[in-house]
């Protein structure tokens, strides 16, 4: 995640062009022309022995004989000649290189690409490198057009990241015929070096970014892109478009699974997840960053599961369109507003008789300004939407220039967001401009601004989705028996199989409490004979196949049901195998399973399952079961770890939800037991690197609860850590122990969990407010509710807290005092903070919890921990100078003292390292 050296991509002093040249028409003219017009203010330095100046400026013979070492490179010399280039720019002092050529293994049989680009990565060293096959990289606010685009940007605030030079001079184009501008446009290429997670990092910090825009066929490390996605979506809206939607990802699969969990359903898990929003073009890219960065973006704040926001009041003089509305708001998945009484009674008071009295507000062709104003303002004033649209068509009786005017001069101090649409060219261009003056979203249709509407919509679920960090307890406090597990994995290993029984998934699943339907094997028809008179007489009895080389038992008659009698069961057992055997007399065939079927009508066939991603790691699927799952295609994909929140709206992205949630005379479903299978799956995935694929199907669901049917596990040999392979850390239950005071008995410690918000409020209360400017540097009187979700719902990969507990009188644990760092991209430096109880002050607890964090950051290579102390903070800078910090007064803010302590330099002053990450046992 490193952001070194980055800035000498976006504010170098100085600037080589190695290629430049002046003849017409060629890479290496154009990148001169637009370097040398773009408004630079620093030396470029054209480098090309065959010219003694180009475009009007000296040309150096090479690289050795340059005035000065450049801080930035951009190289379009001929791809053999790249790595000897890229070495002598780093033997000159160069910090990095914007790599244009092309050839460096674009091609998966291009071996003498892949040989260039392993001589330019040796080459580079410490350099870092932007490409190569890059179209180059644009700043306008500091004059930089290092790119051989075919136009200059405008000034702006929208950083536009693309792996594509095609798809950047594209947007390009088509922006600056909308008046867009922008701030950073960088072409990535191949990504050699820089990647889509280091520019997120970096773009993330710059003040002058207001969104990010990303256009992505791949990214590389997904842990590294998950965690800088993540930090970018908490602070500024993230936009994308993804390539590649239906690319066939799944041919080979054996399972379900392997064949749903494609892999655009997984870019899309991995997008909500980091709170970001897809789109699919350009149009709708632009629309989505002016409605995110309006005042829509207040419809993001939902609640845990993003409920509610989605209700549009729709106010129109044209019925018609008013329906289209309707339409396109029901199609993406939108809801009308009912409108409450109390707003109709208002309506039926200001508008014409012939009104449509309901939603959409049809308030007749002949509107003025003032009836639109009228009904404007009885919809603001109604709970029950979320958002109001308001249309206007254009009329020969009614004047669009005026209403306009009126719907903005009634706005200002309204705090429902309101959507405008005034269709029409020449007698909306007017209004349109107006309303984008005063910063009131508009768009020219009334479908672009439903879409806008959900954009918004999305935007809030999925940033909802990243404020979730499943915690430990998210089992339910029922600990899965992960040594039985461990036992049937070593043993299927040892034996060389790929897939467990049948028999062997389900005691998985039952160690991981999912309920299983009772299922033995036997090895031929007697055994199955003797296995059935165990069950009640009545008892309806199921015959599959075992068989490693029979995926799918049900497409090869392997599966007899309804059997109600030991002797039935034999008789089906013996004739499956006898014609198993002559059909397929290649396959092993271990026996059968018998099987007590459960008789539930009603209920749902469901199917959830999990497979490895070869970018993201494990997934869950969970979606419509049954025999004709892949034909029906009604599934979703999210990333584990899961809590009950990402569960449900793993299920809601579902249409079999609607039928979950029951209808007409058949009850609701039981939910919280469908969360459970997909967290306790989820889990299965954290704890076992060996699970490559697993497939309930079906796992029936009804009010009851749930129950696996069939369940099918394939497995294969990883040395890994399991939760090294998961795009999202879970929760670092490794690190949970104990700190002992200098004062007093030991005391509990863990990493903060997301439930422990209330707990952090209640800390906060419990401090002087003396302590409270300590630790937030100005005065505070209660911890916001915000604030104290943010600092409970982290992110372990970059962040971490440790929180001190203690039990009081009752059982609930309460947080005696909480320490925590904020680490770099890099992880290279980390800022702390601390905060104790004020009657657990001066036993020795925060001298504890600060040795703890320095164990903590040194264990994964933090180098430099640091933090700002008001000066008055006698008592923190005494800890932090008995710790080995040094103190440095800030010369812009006498009032802030900058601790820091060199963690290599001090490696001898802390106890002992932290543990190795726990596994499964």
């Amino acid at each position: 995640m490193s952001l070194r050296d980055l800035d000498s991509f976006f504010h170098p002093k100085s600037i080589a062009l190695v290629g430049a040249s002046n003849r017409d028409g060629s890479v290496g003219a154009v990148l001169a022309q637009n370097l040398m017009t773009g408004g630079f203010e620093g030396p470029i330095m054209p480098v090309n022995p065959k010219y003694r100046s180009i475009g009007g400026v000296y040309a150096w013979p090479d690289i050795d004989s340059l005035p000065e070492a450049p801080e930035l490179a951009v190289v379009a010399t001929p791809a053999d000649a790249v790595a000897g280039v890229i070495g002598e720019l780093r033997a000159k002092g160069c910090k990095a290189a914007c790599i244009i050529t092309a050839g460096f293994g674009e091609g998966a049989a291009d071996a003498e690409g892949r040989a260039r680009r392993a001589a330019v990565l040796e080459a580079a060293g410490p350099m870092r490198l932007l490409g190569p096959n890059v179209l180059g990289l644009m700043m306008p606010e500091t004059g930089i057009n290092a790119s051989f685009a075919h136009i200059a940007p405008p000034k702006g605030d929208l950083a536009f990241v693309s792996q594509s030079g095609a798809m950047l001079t594209s947007v390009l184009d088509w922006a600056s015929g909308q008046g867009i501008g922008f701030s950073h446009l960088i072409s990535l290429g191949d990504m050699i070096d820089v990647d889509f997670a280091d520019l997120l990092n970096h773009l993330t910090r710059d003040t002058s970014v207001r969104a990010i825009l990303l256009y992505i066929e791949a990214i590389g490390d997904a842990r590294k892109f998950m965690s800088a996605a993540r930090a970018a979506a908490r602070t500024k809206p993230v936009v994308i478009i993804k390539a590649g939607r239906f690319a066939e990802g799944a041919k080979a699969a054996t399972s379900h699974t392997g064949a749903l969990a494609g892999a655009d359903g997984v870019y899309d898990a991995a997008f909500r997840r980091a709170g970001m929003l897809r789109v699919y073009d350009m149009q709708e890219l632009f629309d989505a960053v002016q409605t995110l960065s309006s005042s829509l973006r207040r419809l993001g704040i939902q609640g845990p599961r993003g409920e509610g926001g989605d209700r549009l009041a729709i106010l129109t003089n044209g019925g018609g369109i008013g329906v289209l509305a309707t339409d396109s708001l029901m199609q993406l998945g939108g809801r009308l507003a009912p409108l409450d009484e109390k707003t109709i009674q208002a309506l039926d008071g200001v508008l014409p008789p012939t009104w449509s009295h309901g939603n959409p507000v049809d308030i007749i062709g002949d509107a003025s300004g003032a009836r639109y104003v009228a009904a404007l303002d009885a919809l603001l004033k109604d709970e029950t939407s979320d958002a109001v649209l308001v249309i206007n068509c254009p009329q020969a009786i009614s004047n669009s220039r005026e209403a306009a005017e009126a719907v903005i001069a009634a706005l200002p101090g309204q705090h429902k967001p309101v959507l405008t649409n005034w269709l029409g060219d020449e007698a909306a261009r007017a209004a349109r401009k107006r309303f984008a003056e005063a910063r009131i979203p508009t768009y020219n249709t009334a479908e672009e601004a439903v879409r806008a509407f959900m954009h918004v919509v999305r935007y809030g679920r999925n940033q909802a989705m990243l404020m979730q960090a499943p915690a430990a307890d998210s089992l339910d406090g029922r600990e899965p028996d992960r040594a039985a597990v461990r036992a049937i994995i070593d043993d299927a290993l040892a034996e060389g199989r790929a897939w467990l029984s049948e028999v062997e998934a389900k005691n998985v699943l039952d160690a991981y409490s999912i309920p299983v339907a009772r299922t033995y094997c036997a090895r031929d028809a007697e055994e199955a004979y003797w296995i059935a008179r165990g069950f009640k007489m009545g008892d309806l009895v199921a015959v599959k196949v075992l068989s490693r080389d029979i995926t799918h038992k049900s497409d090869v008659g392997g599966v007899v049901l309804n059997l109600t009698t030991p002797e039935q069961v034999r008789e089906a057992t013996e004739q499956m195998l006898t014609r198993l055997h002559r059909d397929y007399p290649d396959a092993v065939i271990e026996g059968v399973s018998v099987q007590e079927m459960i008789s539930r009508p009603g209920a749902h066939e469901l199917i959830v399952g999990l497979n490895e991603d070869p970018q993201f790691g494990p997934v869950v699927l969970f979606g419509r079961g049954g025999k004709e799952v892949e034909v029906i295609g009604d599934t979703a994909t999210g990333l584990p770890p899961l809590n009950d929140v990402l569960a449900e709206g793993l299920i809601e992205e579902t249409a079999v939800y609607r039928l979950l949630k029951g209808f007409r005379d058949t009850p609701p479903s039981d939910l919280p037991a469908i969360r459970r299978a997909l967290i306790r799956v989820g889990q299965l995935a954290i704890d076992f690197a060996e699970v490559k694929e697993l497939d309930i199907n079906p796992l029936i669901a009804d009010a009851d609860g749930v129950v696996a049917l069939d369940a099918r596990i394939r497995i294969a040999a990883d040395d890994r850590p399991a939760r090294e392979r998961l795009a999202i850390r879970p929760y670092p239950r490794e690190l949970e122990g104990e700190v002992s005071p200098r004062d007093g008995d030991p005391i509990r410690l863990r990493p903060v969990r997301p439930e422990d918000k209330d707990a952090l409020m209640e800390l906060v209360d419990r401090c002087d407010a003396e302590d409270i400017r300590f630790r937030f540097l100005h005065p505070m009187k209660r911890l916001p509710d915000q604030l104290a979700a943010r600092l409970s719902q982290i992110d372990y990969a970059r962040e971490m807290a440790f929180v001190a507990l203690v039990h009081e009188d009752d059982p609930a644990e309460h947080i005696a005092g909480v320490v925590r760092l904020f680490a770099d991209a890099d992880l290279e430096t980390a800022e702390y903070a601390i905060l104790l109880r004020r009657d657990l002050k001066g036993k020795g607890l925060g001298y504890a919890l600060m040795q703890r964090l320095i164990d903590y950051a040194r264990g994964v290579g933090i180098g430099l921990l640091h933090g700002d102390v008001l000066s008055d903070n006698r008592p923190m800078l005494d800890l932090c100078a008995d710790l080995g910090f040094e103190a440095r007064e800030q010369a812009d803010d006498p009032g802030v003292t900058r601790v820091s302590l060199d963690l290599d330099a001090a490696a001898g002053r802390t106890p002992a390292k932290l543990p190795a990450p726990a596994d499964a046992e």
